[in-house]
């Protein structure tokens, strides 16, 4: 008897079975893989943050005293992830005023005073005009270009049609970093030749998102150095280009690394002048133990962190919780 086919057969079933299995593999790896997946929220995504002002406040809410040494460490605790001074000292003053009874009616009015330095503030994403206009700053490295490809793959979801304009015309490499992660989400791309003006760019996206009936244009723009003024001014000549017939632009969104900690805070007051910030994003919040620089951000600034990055994932921004950011903060104190 003939057993060739039986084992041909056998063979290819083999083959077959190993492809979808490591093709399976590959798809379960990849952030990029389930962009209509549901978006986790901050429930043990906080890392490093958490975990160094955990041990810090719980050492110091082991104390039987509410004495002076018990505010100066609850406050160095605080300046420690990235807070601030004067926002720390702050917080900590109203604790003190309010007058707690112990330690752990300290840690509720703690909690409650966090909380209060975020409230009232608009965090929603404006959509305004047709299309609406997103202009996206940043500085190189902060993780502008991904974040600006969660966003659109969050809009998809919302049954929006987005658009991208590369107006990062500097780097040989931007534009196909920005494709690259367009074609894995399903948004279409505008760009300009390398070295062209990014004015020009983002004007030309805003035309193509008219004649495209594109209902939100998303404007990367090239990472710079907040202190390179001529860059800066750049920005606000993108930003002008943009209302020049009658448009507007919705929302400038600055992405923030949350790993700079205090020197976030310059970077926030300078792009603000040139652009007038609406919002932030605040990227690699799980890997950061300075995650307390969205405290000192909105208390000494103003700007709402609107969004947050937890992850490489493509659903791994999402819309920043307050009260769940500090029931997350104070988790392990």
């Amino acid at each position: 008897m003939d057993f060739t086919p039986v084992l041909i057969l056998i063979l290819v079933l083999v083959v077959a079975g190993s492809g979808w299995y490591f093709w399976s593999r590959r798809q379960a790896a990849d952030p990029t893989s389930s962009p209509t997946a549901p978006a986790r929220g901050l429930s043990g995504r906080l890392g490093q943050t958490r975990s160094a002002l955990g041990e810090a406040l719980g050492r110091v809410f082991r104390s039987a005293n509410l004495d002076n040494r018990f505010w100066e460490e609850i406050e160095e605790a605080l300046v420690g992830a990235d807070v601030g001074v004067a926002g720390a000292a702050g917080v900590v003053e109203r604790v003190r005023r309010a007058k707690p009874d112990d330690v752990s009616e300290a840690r509720t009015t703690l909690k409650r005073e966090l909380e209060s330095v975020f409230a009232g503030v608009d965090r929603a994403l404006h959509l305004d005009g047709v299309p609406s206009v997103i202009l996206v700053v940043g500085v190189n490295g902060s993780g502008k270009t991904t974040s600006i490809a969660k966003l659109a793959a969050r809009l998809l979801t919302e049954g929006k049609r987005p658009l991208l304009a590369a107006a990062d015309t500097f780097r040989a490499a931007a534009d196909a970093q920005l494709r690259t992660w367009a074609e894995r989400v399903g948004v279409p791309v505008v760009a300009g030749k390398e070295g062209s003006d990014p004015a020009s760019v983002a004007f030309d996206g805003l035309a193509a998102a008219r004649a495209r009936d594109k209902d939100v244009l998303i404007v990367d723009t090239a990472g710079r150095l907040h202190s390179k003024q001529h860059l800066m001014a750049e920005l606000t000549k993108i930003r002008r280009v943009l209302e020049r017939d009658g448009a507007r632009v919705a929302e400038s969104l600055l992405v923030l690394d949350a790993t700079t900690g205090q020197n976030g805070i310059v970077q926030v007051r300078e792009f603000a002048q040139s652009v007038g910030l609406t919002g932030i994003i605040l990227t690699k919040l799980d890997g950061t133990a300075r995650g307390g620089i969205v405290v000192a951000v909105e208390q000494e600034l103003g700007v709402p962190v609107k969004f947050v990055g937890v992850g490489e994932g493509i659903n791994d921004l999402i819309p920043f919780d307050p009260a769940e950011f500090v029931t997350e903060l104070l988790a392990d104190a």
